[in-house]
């Protein structure tokens, strides 16, 4: 095998020159305004890191998560999953290259169906994309639930009778059913008290070591970015300001966005709530 054909192997996730702009329409007599939403972003991402992208509120962060788990196809570039040049038009994305990725949003209760058992809700991708038996999905579920730290006990119950951690400890397990290669968490601790979002990252961070997994985090808390990326992908007004590992971005960060942007941002030590909870958990 050629080093450039490892080096591909490697890679996860890749991007180049991406843009999505968006007509807003500006009144009866007036022209539609483009608006820019992401400015031809480009970046590499290993299989098993996380990538961290930060950022203002507006800045494209969300947006660019859209694309990458399809729910929007970009005006122009190229996205490769595992390698594979990715076809985003209507009707050419193919359901191996869906299985593949999945995302996690901010708020887990409105990512689930509170008409819906937990059970149910997870087993739903499985009667959708697979052929596997109404008794091999309830046992795919009840494992997943056991992985993300709940229990069977929980298969039949409804989204309203958990707390907003264990919500999002169901929408990750979700998320998983399908064994993705890609996870994007859209914000998923930012509705989260600090101790439970210690308690999620520290989930995520598991599940990645067992399964392999490659995360895409978006993010505008810088100290929950520290604890848990590899990389970090700085943006602004749709544009990729700053990139780079994570001790380079926080110890010595080039662009003068991103300076103004850590000075401002008040930052948790969410290592020392995680070594609080350790310190409980190890007390019984």
């Amino acid at each position: 095998m050629r080093p450039s054909d490892l080096k591909q192997a490697e890679t996860m996730l890749e991007i180049r020159n991406i843009k999505q702009d968006y007509r807003v329409p500006q009144g009866l007599f007036k022209p539609e305004k483009i608006v820019h939403a992401v400015k031809g972003v480009s970046f590499k991402l290993e299989k098993g890191k996380t990538l961290a992208i930060v950022g203002e509120s507006g800045c494209g962060k969300s947006t660019l998560a859209r694309i990458l788990t399809f729910i929007d196809q970009p005006t122009a570039g190229e996205l490769f999953i595992d390698g594979k040049l990715v076809d985003t038009r209507p009707g050419h994305l193919t359901a191996d290259m869906r299985r593949k990725v999945q995302i996690v949003f901010q708020n887990p209760y409105g990512s689930l169906n509170p008409r819906q058992k937990i059970g149910d809700v997870l087993g739903e991708p499985l009667a959708i994309n697979t052929k596997m038996s109404a008794a091999e999905r309830r046992d795919r579920a009840t494992e997943m639930l056991i992985k993300v730290g709940l229990g069977p006990e929980h298969y039949n119950r409804y989204p309203h009778m958990f707390s907003g951690g264990q919500r999002q400890r169901i929408a990750i397990a979700r998320a998983l059913m399908l064994n993705p290669k890609l996870l994007v968490l859209d914000e998923p601790v930012s509705a989260l008290d600090l101790s439970v979002q210690a308690q999620v990252l520290n989930l995520l961070a598991d599940l990645q070591d067992e399964f392999g997994l490659t995360y895409v985090f978006i993010s505008h808390d810088l100290s929950v970015v520290k604890y848990i990326a590899d990389e970090v992908m700085v943006m602004y007004y749709g544009e990729a300001v700053e990139y780079g590992t994570r001790d380079e971005v926080f110890s010595n960060p080039s662009h003068e966005y991103t300076r103004t942007l850590f000075a401002a941002t008040p930052r948790a030590d969410v290592d020392s709530i995680r070594q609080r909870i350790a310190r409980k958990a190890a007390r019984g």
